[in-house]
């Protein structure tokens, strides 16, 4: 068992869980008549695992009907809480706040999944990243996104996110390499404007998650107070000085940066939708590759988290291999996961494993520390105490052959 705490794994103890809660961890726990066990031969227990950076609803369905777009998370939802996923934070889509009421449907127990820490939508200015369709815009006026700018206007929209339910607010402070409009490098909103959003949502109670690429738009941020950076790539090492003097989160989305740089050449892969992104990529796959090594070899709070939905949520697993390609240890992109992502979301009740928390918790078969590829292999899964999957043991523990 490994509690998030230690740096290694410790053999031959029992955890209790009662009424959804750790009760106790121990050697040799005595166990009643009405105790239900479980044992885990073969496996590691670890904490629940959390995404920190999800979509769990299909951007390319964003003109659908809500109801059919709500739906297309459902399976999504079930397939991440199987594979050891206990907790996620949704960052948003661009129009409707649906994933707020995914949150709600769950905490109901309607359906299956992680529980969500949802922002509602991103918020970004005309011609910013979270601006969809600019062109339908210019043709008819018709705008598709969060969008605001100016004080006035920042201040009136974290206030409708909190309206709709926020848990946090989400915003481009910088372009993106799916951007019809703006780049990779661009900054979107001005100092003021960025204190403006930060602030307005902490006078709520929310924190703020900032989508920046560009170096200047992560310093701004940081300036600005967001509590956690997503993506950062190009951010120098004087900037990640900053985030770790500030206590600034970082969510570098390894994986979803990886899935698109190691297919540049697969023409098969790319449809007449992708073109920009695919030029995005193309120019600055050098300064990406480069600026993915940094991180790892500065202190700063390095949460994890993996833009699913911009591929296939099944994937999520590959950001732990991808973080130690890029220079994490094993420790770090565990407890990037588990409490450390929980420390971003205040939520000291999860991520670990000690009397009190929260029994969210996913047994491995194998040992993560010495074989990464066991995060795939989820053989029991508990949400607040609650068995939720229950696998047999594979033929063969070997690595699974996914790109490490």
């Amino acid at each position: 068992m490994w509690d998030a705490i230690a740096d290694t794994p410790v053999d031959g103890l029992t955890v209790l869980v009662r009424d959804g809660r750790i009760a106790a961890v121990a050697h040799d726990l005595p166990t009643g008549p009405d105790t239900d066990v479980i044992e885990m031969p073969g496996c590691t227990l670890l904490p629940g695992l959390i995404d920190c950076h999800v979509h769990l609803l299909d951007e390319s369905a964003e003109t659908a009907p809500s109801a059919y777009q709500t739906l297309t998370a459902v399976p999504v939802l079930r397939a991440l809480l199987h594979s050891g996923f206990t907790t996620v934070r949704d960052l948003g889509s661009a129009h409707l706040p649906l994933n707020v009421s995914l949150r709600t449907a769950l905490e109901d127990g309607l359906i299956q999944g992680p529980r969500i820490i949802a922002a509602p939508n991103i918020l970004s200015p005309r011609g910013g990243h979270g601006d969809k369709q600019p062109d339908l815009a210019l043709r008819y006026g018709h705008q598709i996104g969060t969008l605001a700018e100016g004080v006035d206007e920042l201040r009136r929209a974290v206030r409708e996110q909190s309206r709709a339910g926020a848990d946090w607010i989400k915003f481009a402070g910088g372009g993106g390499f799916s951007s019809p409009v703006d780049s990779p490098t661009s900054t979107a909103y001005s100092r003021v404007e960025m204190h403006t959003i930060v602030s307005t949502a902490a006078d709520l109670g929310l924190p703020c998650a900032a989508h920046v690429f560009s170096d200047n738009a992560v310093l701004r941020a940081v300036m600005a107070g967001v509590r956690s950076v997503e993506h950062g790539c190009f951010a120098t090492t004087t900037t990640y000085q900053e985030m770790e003097r500030a206590g600034t989160f970082l969510v570098a989305t390894h994986y979803a940066q990886t899935y698109f740089l190691d297919r540049l050449d697969d023409d098969t892969f790319w449809d007449s939708s992708m073109t920009t992104t695919r030029r995005n990529y193309r120019e600055h796959a050098e300064a990406l590759r480069e600026g993915l090594q940094r991180p790892a070899r500065t202190n700063v709070k390095a949460a994890f988290g993996t833009d699913a939905g911009m591929f296939p949520h099944a994937e999520n697993w590959h950001e732990f291999p991808t973080m130690l390609a890029h220079g994490y240890t094993p420790l770090r992109a565990l407890r990037a996961a588990t409490c450390v992502a929980a420390e971003l979301l205040h939520r000291p009740d999860l991520g670990v494993i000690t009397s009190g928390a929260t029994a969210d918790l996913v047994a491995l078969e194998g040992d993560p520390f010495t074989d990464i590829t066991a995060t795939h292999r989820a053989r029991y899964v508990l949400q607040q105490g609650r068995l939720i999957t229950e696998r047999p043991a594979r033929t063969s523990t070997r690595p699974h052959p996914g790109r490490p």
